[in-house]
């Protein structure tokens, strides 16, 4: 359809249900930016363009902290923050996308061939990298123009790099495969495609919690075929926001903070004759524990009981979940926030033990929160950056006013847990 189609589309509610039952979204509250995005996109690229409109989730880790790189659970969910995009093809095989707040990128066919280094960590070698993955999947590729906005928050842990990737993936997919491409299949390309045209060696749970949406359990002990479980579980009507909060602090300088984890784990797991923790029993971790702590060191030892406890805990987690057990899931969210402050031990950086804003955050919503059923527990890396909170929707407004005092104004983000994946909202 034209932009001006589309704009009457969304003005006269046509996309209202799939807003609140898909994207757990509240059409009053977001119809403007889809049409200050319309407007944005004939701006730069044309008003008599035949677009498409398209949605991909930003996500939060719930268990499973630190366990995808030795091929362990975890468990993720999609979030209602959304990445946006308007899109229509162009026929020279040129990808041009313009980002709100951002610098444009226009990506030629010839630089989809191969990675160059000199473009690693630019979002041009994400899109180069998501259209080499779909030629070697002898998928269908070609040029288009894009303009997208974005709600999930950069350095918040809710995985904008892996929603932008999931987008292109899913642009190709509805302008050039007719939506025929499975969106776990999309996951894995964004993986290849930060791992070698980005440089970045992450591990697939970012991506595949916005691609696929919804609660999903996935076990990485085959990385090629990971088993991927989703689960029917509607966290609002159960009665609980999910509350992410921002603790300020200061991201630079962790990169060694971040490698030592699964430099650590992978350790313990070579002092065992293995290649990672996953191959490890609890039991042979527990009786090597002289033998690590003389050769690997205390903390690799604990890091490694971390990782066997976090994959039982992914487990009793999907269970509860599965059988409708809030209670059941509130303890095990709980119990893996304590493994990570504890064990694995990434709530704060050894380089400046004063600044402990996840610390603090912690505390503050155990205080507030402790003889209510709800949970807390350090979110995504760790070191700096947020927790996440599940808190009752009648206690959400005193519990926001009560951590904003301590971390600021709009440091406090609550969300939904978001049903669908990457989709295409109108064609």
């Amino acid at each position: 359809m034209k932009i001006n189609q589309l704009k009457k589309l969304i003005e006269n509610g046509g996309l209202d249900s799939i807003l609140i039952n898909e994207c757990s979204l509240v059409p009053e509250k977001i119809k403007d930016n889809y049409l200050k995005l319309c407007d944005s996109f004939s701006a730069r690229f044309g008003e008599e363009r035949d677009v498409y409109l398209l949605s991909v989730g930003g996500r939060t880790e719930v268990s499973g902290n630190h366990t995808d790189h030795n091929k362990g659970k975890v468990m993720a969910a999609a979030v209602n923050l959304e990445l946006v995009a308007v899109a229509a093809k162009r026929d020279d095989g040129v990808v041009c996308v313009k980002s709100e707040g951002f610098p444009e990128d226009v990506v030629e066919s010839s630089a989809v061939d191969a990675p160059d280094k000199s473009k690693f960590f630019t979002s041009g070698a994400l899109i180069a990298g998501m259209e080499k993955a779909f030629c070697d999947k002898g998928l269908n590729v070609g040029g288009f123009d894009a303009y997208t906005i974005s709600s999930v928050l950069k350095g918040s842990g809710l995985s904008s790099s892996a929603a932008f990737e999931v987008m292109i993936g899913n642009i190709l997919n509805h302008l050039y495969n007719d939506g025929k491409v499975d969106n776990v299949e999309i996951a894995k390309m964004a993986q290849f495609a930060e791992n070698v045209y980005f440089g970045k060696p992450c591990g697939l749970m970012d991506q595949m919690a916005c691609a696929v949406g919804g609660f999903i359990a996935i076990d990485f002990e085959d990385t090629t075929a990971p088993k991927i479980r989703k689960l029917d579980f509607d966290l609002n009507s159960e009665g609980y926001s999910l509350c992410i909060i921002n603790t300020g602090g200061n991201h630079a300088d962790l990169n060694e903070d971040y490698a030592s984890v699964p430099a650590e784990m992978k350790a313990v797991a070579k002092l065992l004759g293995h290649e990672v923790l996953r191959q490890c029993t609890k039991d042979e971790i527990v009786e090597n524990v002289a033998k690590i702590r003389s050769e690997v060191g205390d903390r690799a030892f604990l890091r490694a009981m971390h990782f066997a406890g976090e994959n039982e805990r992914v487990d009793a987690i999907a269970a509860s979940l599965e059988r409708g057990d809030v209670e059941g899931f509130l303890s095990g969210i709980k119990k893996s926030g304590d493994s990570s402050f504890k064990y694995l031990q990434n709530v704060y950086t050894t380089k400046n033990v004063a600044e402990q804003g996840i610390s603090l955050a912690l505390c503050l919503a155990e205080n507030y929160l402790a003889d209510k059923k709800a949970a807390w527990r350090v979110h995504g890396g760790g070191f700096a950056g947020t927790i996440q909170v599940f808190v009752p929707i009648s206690e959400a407004a005193g519990f926001v006013s009560y951590m904003e005092k301590a971390m600021g104004e709009g440091s406090c983000h609550l969300l939904c847990v978001r049903g669908a994946g990457a989709i295409c909202l109108a064609k």
